[in-house]
């Protein structure tokens, strides 16, 4: 059969499709809810947490090893992921979206990077930085033109703001859009782009003549526009990172997002994709844990299991109470997602917290593993390096620290 021939998408790669032999995984990953945080949530939540969990270990548990150390994006279960609504689970559902509350988005985003962060990183851009730009800030042709086919997987998308030049700094970004009368002229540059190699569409935030920052949506197949594949990573390895370059791309006058403009139109974006983000990371702690706990109880030296020795105990009773305390910092911060309360300082807070935790505890799980720890027959390695690119992307480590700083004394620290 020619996979191309029966996908609309053309995402499908046969020869890497088939380079990937499922493994027979059994998954037992058991979700850690010290504080019984499951009193917290509604029916509604659980069952699109638990349907997604089932999805992750179904889908992608017997494959990302294997896809990580090749290096190969499993674009074949985009359409799985949007028939799950893993896309735009907070859009409106008569836009393809979910139409569901912040809560069951978070979860959604934290079952995902339970499986992988470059899964996570894959479907929270399609849904925070893709289809929450078209959705707010686009007009009804845009949203009804491009909104339903992300949501189905159909079309894949991206979200171009960081620059060679400018990554921490967006205000300075170099890339222009220029008014030519009947279409617009776009020219510059973006860097590491997830999803751009094989995105349909890209939204790109420019510089218009008067130094306005604009957004807007530029099309695969557009001449002068093309997205080069960075290569060779050491994280994120499953999940697909390039370039996006302009040179002389004629856009089309109704590709530009009418509704917002400056450099707070993007900052919300990233306000949305950190949220997730925050739910991710602490979904990639628990399965570092899981990992840890259940292999301390199975692993004997000294005649007993190494879950009977004293470090072992703290380094596990340390990481069960900031996972703890992950989780009751993203379900406050969700309920004030749901109330339009939350501040960006809250959600880096967030951001911040839960990614620190989360590597603390891929490296602390890592060491009760021993030399266990490294192979690719547990998660933890592969967890511990994607999460060094976590640390980094949508808000870096250290900025966030900053955004904290600035709230506190009210003095910007990086202006």
């Amino acid at each position: 059969m020619n996979t191309h021939q029966t996908q609309k998408n053309g995402h499908y790669t046969p020869s890497e499709q088939s380079s990937i032999t499922p493994k027979n995984v059994n998954d037992k990953f058991l979700s850690p809810d010290f504080y019984a945080l499951d009193s917290l949530l509604t029916d509604e939540q659980k069952l699109v947490r638990d349907s997604t969990r089932e999805f992750i270990k179904k889908e992608v548990s017997p494959i990302i090893e294997e896809c990580a150390d090749k290096h190969i994006f499993p674009n074949w279960l985009l359409p799985k992921f949007g028939e799950m609504g893993c896309f735009g689970p907070s859009i409106p559902t008569e836009y393809g979206g979910g139409g569901m509350d912040y809560i069951s988005y978070g979860l959604i985003m934290q079952e995902v990077e339970r499986g992988d962060s470059g899964m996570r990183s894959m479907a929270s851009v399609q849904s925070s930085l893709v289809m929450y730009p078209i959705y707010q800030f686009g007009n009804e042709a845009q949203r009804n033109k491009y909104l339903p086919k992300l949501a189905t997987g159909e079309w894949l998308g991206c979200f171009g703001l960081t620059e060679p030049n400018h990554g921490s700094n967006p205000s300075g970004m170099l890339t222009t859009i220029k008014d030519m009368g009947d279409h617009y002229l776009l020219n510059g540059s973006k860097m590491w782009i997830t999803n751009s190699p094989e995105a349909d569409i890209a939204v790109v935030w420019a510089k218009n003549e008067e130094g306005r920052i604009k957004g807007v949506i530029v099309e695969k197949g557009m001449e002068g526009f093309s997205a080069p594949v960075i290569k060779e990573k050491w994280s994120l390895r499953a999940s697909v990172t390039g370039e996006l370059v302009f040179d002389n791309v004629k856009i089309p006058k109704e590709n530009m997002l009418p509704n917002k403009d400056g450099l707070g139109a993007p900052l919300m974006c990233l306000d949305s994709a950190r949220y997730g983000i925050s739910w991710g990371a602490l979904g990639a702690a628990m399965d570092c844990y899981d990992t840890a706990r259940r292999y301390a109880t199975e692993r004997i030296q000294f005649g007993k299991p190494i879950a009977g020795f004293q470090l072992t105990q703290k380094k596990l009773a340390e990481m069960l109470t900031e996972i703890t305390k992950a989780q009751l910092l993203s379900w406050r911060l969700g309920t004030l997602m749901n109330e339009g309360k939350a501040t960006t300082a809250q959600i880096s807070m967030a951001k911040r917290n839960n990614v620190e935790i989360a590597i603390n505890i891929a490296r602390e799980s890592r060491q009760i593993l021993g030399g266990m720890g490294i192979t690719g027959e547990y998660p933890i390695m592969r967890h511990m390096a994607n999460l060094e690119s976590v640390l980094t992307y949508e808000g870096t480590h250290d900025i966030h620290l900053l955004i904290l700083g600035r709230e506190i004394t009210g003095i910007p620290a990086f202006e």
